[in-house]
């Protein structure tokens, strides 16, 4: 009785008008928000903003987990405020953004989005021959911003102060029945910005959610307009997805909605391989448990493990024609990674870490002598040793090398030595894949690849220092 004399005195309605211009209004009693978990800086920022004159709201994703019980990882904030006068109002405010201007606002490291309400999208807006957005700053009101926005359950706005969730697009009955649902035609709305095929999938999967019928249906044919997007920004997507804490997850629902062939070449090969699925699924399962324990995830680890059997493909293929091992690894290095990067910006430190650990992997092989003493010192050592776990479990190469360099690393000086006394067994790396014989070569065989292999190692020489002095 009490909500619904609520319902009348403001003048809101049970149910959505459906045209998306008039919201609901849920009351704290109705959305069950715990204010608890709500940021104290985007409290402040939203109470600035109001104590301004202006509108201001938390919006986006951060309502969608408050919604879901589950504690924001950030902020974003709407306002009808412009971006110059948010910037006046805040310390450390910075206005960035060519396609939509968006303001910046820190306190110390955290760091909150500030977006002014987008207008109704206009035809002269800059776009290309495919249909897709470049620049539209168009301001506009609220339910024109929440018409903009990609999905009903993104689209619902809360007031810290008065504690209220305006919802535009039914967004609170879908996260009731666990929908995924997109605003508007969906074939327009793709076509706009293509980068939402990707995020269907991963709101999808980290939500354990189901996608609307009418949104899922063009995903597979629309799929092609991925390759219309800078490569930035499919990067950018694939590092939310990968890095979401439910990547195996996301990883099987692209497949599933028909977007890796030909899209993502990491997913070409990888979802398609017994041996190579086993391990990308074991590489992802440990990266999920690292981010849902908030544990740092490395990039460059990740997207090794993505492509490490196209590397490893390539490098068998590159011995086979007579290259030496080293040498093949490192031209088999160049060619997945220049494959991947038609398609996705990876950054040089990432690469560059992809290479190192792709790289220790054959002098992993080698147990004799000071070899491994220097291994030891390498920088990247505990990624390629985790890589080289990874290898084992997955049963790509035999377990006894993971356990050996396992007990090498914990042991003290004595049981090091005790270790590479007991001459261990061929079962390596070098001779499971790469076709290399024993660690101990003859010397004439490494003095014929000094002389006969010079002009291949030049076409080599982004080679690490410690690769090139064996």
């Amino acid at each position: 009785m009490i909500q619904k004399l609520i319902r009348r005195i403001l003048g809101t309605k049970k149910k959505n008008t459906g045209d998306g211009t008039q919201p609901v209004v849920l009351t704290a009693a109705e959305h069950r928000i715990d204010p608890k978990l709500v940021s104290s800086n985007a409290i402040r920022v939203t109470s600035t903003l109001q104590q301004a004159g202006f509108k201001a709201f938390l919006v986006g994703g951060a309502v969608r987990d408050l919604l879901l019980g589950v504690k924001p990882k950030d902020f974003d904030i709407a306002t009808n405020a412009t971006p110059e006068q948010v910037k006046k109002l805040f310390r450390r405010a910075f206005i960035i953004g060519r396609r939509f201007q968006i303001v910046h606002v820190m306190f110390g490291q955290d760091l909150l989005e500030v977006t002014t309400f987008r207008g109704t999208a206009v035809d002269s807006a800059p776009k290309d021959e495919h249909g897709r957005v470049l620049r539209d700053n168009t301001f506009g009101e609220q339910h024109e911003d929440a018409l903009r926005r990609d999905f009903t359950i993104n689209a619902m706005y809360y007031d810290p102060a008065s504690q209220t969730v305006l919802d535009y697009h039914g967004g609170m009955t879908d996260i009731r029945n666990k929908t995924l649902r997109i605003i508007g035609v969906p074939e327009a709305r793709y076509r706009e910005d293509p980068v939402r095929l990707l995020r269907v999938v991963r709101f999808a999967a980290k939500l354990n959610f189901t996608i609307a019928e009418e949104t899922r249906a063009p995903i597979s044919v629309m799929a092609p307009l991925i390759n219309n997007v800078p490569a930035a920004r499919v990067f950018d997507e694939m590092l939310k997805l990968l890095l979401s804490g439910h990547a195996l997850a996301c990883l099987q629902q692209l497949r599933k909605e028909g977007l890796h062939h030909g899209l993502l070449p990491l997913l070409d090969v990888v979802l398609e391989q017994p041996l190579g699925e086993k391990f990308v699924r074991l590489a992802l399962e440990a990266t999920d448990a690292r981010v849902k324990q908030g544990k740092p995830v490395s990039p460059g680890f990740l997207f090794a493990s993505l492509l490490w059997h196209q590397v490893l493909e390539k490098w068998k293929a590159y011995q086979a024609a007579g290259e030496y091992p080293i040498p093949a690894l490192h031209l088999a290095a160049d060619d997945v990674l220049n494959t991947q990067t038609d398609k996705l910006a990876l950054q040089r430190k990432i690469a560059t870490d992809m290479r190192d650990i792709w790289a220790m992997q054959p002098r992993f092989d080698r147990r004799v002598g000071k070899t491994p003493y220097k291994l030891l010192e390498h920088q990247r050592l505990r990624a390629g040793y985790d890589f080289l776990l990874l290898r084992c479990e997955s049963g790509e190469i035999d377990r006894e090398i993971g356990d050996w360099w396992t007990d090498f690393i914990a042991a003290d000086g004595a049981g090091r030595e005790e270790l590479l006394a007991k001459k261990p067994a061929l079962k390596s790396t070098g001779k499971a894949i790469a076709g290399e014989t024993d660690d101990a070569a003859p010397a004439p065989a490494k003095k014929r690849r000094r002389r006969g292999g010079r002009n291949r190692n030049r076409q080599n020489n982004d080679a690490s220092s410690a690769d090139k002095s064996e």
